[in-house]
């Protein structure tokens, strides 16, 4: 791979030695490169101008308040930078940084524990789906959302079967078709077609298939929360 082909990554975040760590640990990641490092939003959009990356790696609470600063620069650099991917780090389970994050839609953002920063992997996959317009939600994250809640009535999800809830509910928890399938001892392409069914049902009419997974998985943790 050329240096031409990596994926410029700008990396966001007020604690130093966190955000050299983030260097260090994606600097040494094939098919990737950092092209550089803020320490507060205001720098991070500044330096996005220069160096224009293809993913900005950001943390939530950054100074002046160290509050939802990571999610406010996320959408600014979108609006700056439309074909810019974000993955975002939270030490926190609070829902509403989820909902804000995907807001306007899913395409383009990633959710990830800071935990994961230490899963090289989960990390550098994050990183190349939201560069390519996909998204990512943490299943770790999703799996204890699900476990503080069970499913209410009177939702657009009152639509699905009980097999194609049964199909999203393992998909909120990160489960591949084939995961899927082992887990409901179906055929995948039983998997397959519910699956299908779950996003039609659900309005679901995007054509990038991780994109719909998330936002499926998003409709189902927010109805299933607030049983409307």
């Amino acid at each position: 791979m050329q240096v031409s082909d990596r994926v410029k990554v700008l990396v966001a975040e007020d604690h130093f030695v966190t955000r050299e760590g983030l260097r260090r640990l994606l600097d040494e990641q094939p098919g990737i490169e950092v092209v550089g490092c803020a320490g507060n939003p205001d720098e991070a959009l500044e330096l996005a101008g220069q160096v224009q990356p293809d993913v900005l790696l950001t943390d939530i609470r950054m100074p002046p308040t160290h509050t939802t600063e990571g999610i406010d620069l996320a959408h600014a650099m979108r609006a700056a930078h439309p074909s810019c991917g974000v993955v975002v780090l939270s030490q926190h389970d609070d829902e509403e940084y989820i909902w804000s994050l995907f807001a306007d839609g899913v395409a383009g953002y990633a959710y990830l524990h800071k935990l994961r920063v230490g899963d090289a992997e989960q990390l550098v996959r994050a990183v190349h789906e939201v560069a390519a317009g996909g998204s990512v939600l943490d299943p770790a994250i999703v799996q204890r959302l699900l476990a503080k809640r069970a499913g209410k009535p009177g939702s657009p999800l009152s639509q699905l079967s009980h097999g194609e809830l049964d199909v999203l509910r393992l998909m909120a928890q990160g489960y591949s078709n084939a995961g899927i399938a082992a887990e409901t001892h179906l055929a995948t392409g039983t998997v397959e077609k519910r699956i299908a069914a779950v996003f039609m049902k659900l309005g679901l009419t995007e054509r990038d298939e991780i994109n719909r997974r998330v936002q499926a998985v998003l409709l189902y943790l927010r109805e299933s929360a607030t049983g409307r």
